[in-house]
């Protein structure tokens, strides 16, 4: 069984409390009267008290009284970056033909090898736009054909030939500058 608690309290104890009746008691939660009520800065009447019976008492609102303009200034345009020159389209051509992944992938059509569907989607697009770039500028398949044609030879003893004369590279080296 449980020891029962007394009030009882050996000489050596320290003492406890006396007992005082619940009406005596003060509720620990309740506030008791002191300091100013509540919203008691915001209130008209004491302001208005506080500067007649003081001469001009300092104002227990604190902060700026500068009044504050409610409508916001119009915020000026952003200013964008200028924009870089546009690429004339010999420009934009030599530069498509130039792109590594564009090679890289003509290479594996050529050797046989499958492309996904997005690979062959932005080949064919990159294809397309350089079509259209050589139609603008007037260039066609065949002008490139018969330049390739007329830069290459077709037997070895040509070849021979142009090898011993250099005057043929250097002309050829000068004109295509």
């Amino acid at each position: 069984m449980s020891r029962k608690k007394t009030r009882k309290i050996n000489e050596n104890a320290p003492k406890r409390q006396p007992r005082t009746k619940k009406e005596e008691r003060v509720v620990a939660g309740k506030k008791q009267n002191a300091g100013n009520k509540a919203g008691s800065r915001h209130n008209e009447k004491q302001i208005q008290q506080a500067q007649t019976g003081t001469a001009k008492a300092k104002d227990p609102r604190h902060g700026s009284k500068k009044p504050v303009a409610l409508d916001l200034p119009k915020a000026k345009p952003v200013e964008s970056k200028p924009k870089a020159p546009k690429m004339s389209d010999e420009q934009k051509l030599l530069k498509l033909e130039d792109d590594p992944r564009l090679n890289s992938l003509l290479d594996m059509l050529e050797e046989g090898k499958t492309l996904n569907a997005a690979d062959q989607a932005w080949l064919e697009k990159q294809l397309t736009e350089i079509e259209r770039l050589m139609d603008r500028l007037g260039i066609s398949e065949e002008d490139d054909l018969a330049h390739v044609m007329k830069t290459t030879t077709s037997s070895d003893d040509d070849l021979l030939d142009k090898f011993e004369s250099g005057a043929d590279l250097l002309k050829d080296y000068q004109n295509r500058d």
